[in-house]
């Protein structure tokens, strides 16, 4: 399975984000997406993502299932914020989102008490998100990755408001996701301790190409 996009574009509001953006990944390949505040990074996984609309260009799964139409079929999507419901318990919010999801073709995924272990915070899921601390909330929406199969993963800022030793974790499990094939696009500020990857250096509509493409 391959991910194509080719000649993206994307406004918000009346202004132009970013221009002509391509890329193509495939299984087991990491794209990492850096540049400064206001460049489009989130716009851009967004798009992605199919939460916001490009304003020209294509984004394609090549030899994806025939059943897919879109690659945010086939993605997860985190965010700056966790999406979880603090007054639930973490299992109550973990429970949501795998069944709202679902497995994609091609795999299942982890119950519960395993991806929590894998998280690194076992014994707690039955506790109020709300009660955790901002970095153990940052893992419990990392599980959320694991309770679903999705092959791509769209992460932004994955590890704000990680610790050191959860970051070696978090890293772990993303090379673990691209070792069975996986697919990742991760917006970052910070090195995130991922091997094969390579970088798309986002200059906003500031920059001639609206882009910088290279392998890291």
């Amino acid at each position: 399975m391959r991910l194509v996009a080719e000649g993206l574009s994307a406004r918000r509001g009346e202004d132009l984000i970013f221009n002509d953006i391509s890329f193509a990944l495939g299984a087991g390949e990491a794209l990492v997406v850096t540049g400064p505040n206001g460049s489009g990074k989130s716009t851009l996984l967004r798009v992605l993502a199919g939460l916001l609309m490009a304003e020209k260009g294509s984004l394609k799964l090549e030899n994806g299932p025939p059943e897919m139409r879109h690659p945010s079929e086939l993605s997860h999507y985190l965010g700056h914020r966790n999406a979880m419901k603090r007054e639930l318990t973490v299992a109550e919010n973990l429970s949501f989102w795998k069944n709202f999801m679902g497995d994609s073709p091609g795999g299942s995924g982890r119950d519960l008490a395993e991806a929590v272990e894998a998280v690194g915070l076992p014994g707690i899921a039955h506790l109020p998100f709300g009660y955790l601390s901002a970095g153990q909330q940052r893992r419990m929406a990392m599980a959320k990755l694991l309770v679903a199969h999705r092959p791509i993963w769209i992460l932004d800022e994955p590890t704000a408001a990680l610790d050191a030793g959860a970051d070696k974790l978090f890293a772990g499990l993303v090379n673990a996701h691209l070792d069975k094939g996986g697919i990742v696009i991760a917006a970052t500020h910070q090195p995130l301790g991922l091997e094969r990857i390579q970088e798309l250096r986002m200059t906003g509509f500031s920059g001639v190409d609206g882009g910088l493409w290279h392998d890291a």
